[in-house]
């Protein structure tokens, strides 16, 4: 199934979004460089906001790299009613992925335009639901997709993904020069792979170094949201199709996405 409009519709910039009407608010999870584990964040995070009590939904709009499917377990396949997608629900969230419209093996090889085009139809033509809140899974950089989404999206608030190493820093710097410029509000920073905690000591051993969060936090005068250790369980659960906030919800990371989903509610007012 294509997202590709026929020849004569209207651009993408001045397509109806009609399909976000009933969202009150976005968030959008961002990072500077791939690799730092913001779809993870994104996952969890929005069902922590789920678990709470809000109607939430799941936009996987890494287009090149759609691995939410994967990681939710669902295998559906988006069906059309009306001249609108309809998302399938997982865990009592609408999910919608460029991965539910593709084979499985199906590399997805577009240009800029092409792929602007394509999210801005997942949020014009995707029946979304009465939403509390829509959890948004950016591509990482500063490329067209970001850009796209930032201008369409009202109400929106965005979360900057790192690790701790210098060269996640440096790309991180340049996505919040990005949103800064593009007027979106950052609500603040999640520090993911801060460390490592053996089961053999209490020590935190920080891999990729530390301080990174703390310093970008200061730098910038934005939140330290979370700082997220390396965890196998984190991994292996979303390997399994069933993420750790859902799978061990009283562990202490699921905890940790517990507490980073209360400061996303709390700064909902600062959202415009």
């Amino acid at each position: 199934m294509s997202l590709m409009k026929k020849r004569g519709d209207k651009a993408p910039g001045k397509l109806a979004l009609r399909g976000i009407e009933k969202v009150d608010r976005f968030i959008a999870v961002a990072s500077g460089k791939g690799g730092v584990g913001k779809t993870t964040v994104a996952v969890n995070l929005a069902l922590a906001l789920s678990k709470k009590g809000l109607r939430v939904g799941l936009l996987d709009a890494d287009v090149y790299g759609p691995s939410i499917p994967v990681m939710l377990g669902l295998q559906a396949r988006s069906m059309g009613e009306a001249g609108m997608l309809v998302p399938p629900k997982r865990f009592g969230m609408e999910v919608m992925s460029v991965g539910f419209l593709i084979e499985d093996d199906q590399p997805v090889i577009w240009r800029g335009p092409m792929v602007s085009k394509a999210i801005t139809e997942f949020l014009g033509k995707v029946r979304w639901g009465e939403l509390d809140y829509l959890v948004v899974d950016l591509p990482p950089g500063t490329g067209d997709p970001s850009i796209t989404i930032s201008r369409a999206l009202p109400r929106a608030g965005v979360i900057i993904v790192t690790t701790p190493q210098a060269v996640a820093l440096a790309d991180v710097r340049k996505a919040v020069a990005m949103f800064r410029k593009l007027d979106k509000p950052i609500l603040g920073v999640v520090e993911n792979m801060a460390y490592f905690s053996c089961s053999h000591s209490d020590e935190k051993i920080p891999i990729f170094g530390s301080g990174g969060g703390e310093s970008l936090s200061r730098e910038f005068d934005i939140p330290l949201m979370a700082s997220l250790p390396i965890s196998m369980e984190l991994r292996e659960s979303g390997d399994s199709g069933m993420p750790l906030v859902t799978a061990q919800p009283e562990s202490p990371i699921s905890q940790l996405f517990g507490d980073l989903a209360d400061q996303v509610t709390t700064y909902r007012n600062s959202v415009t």
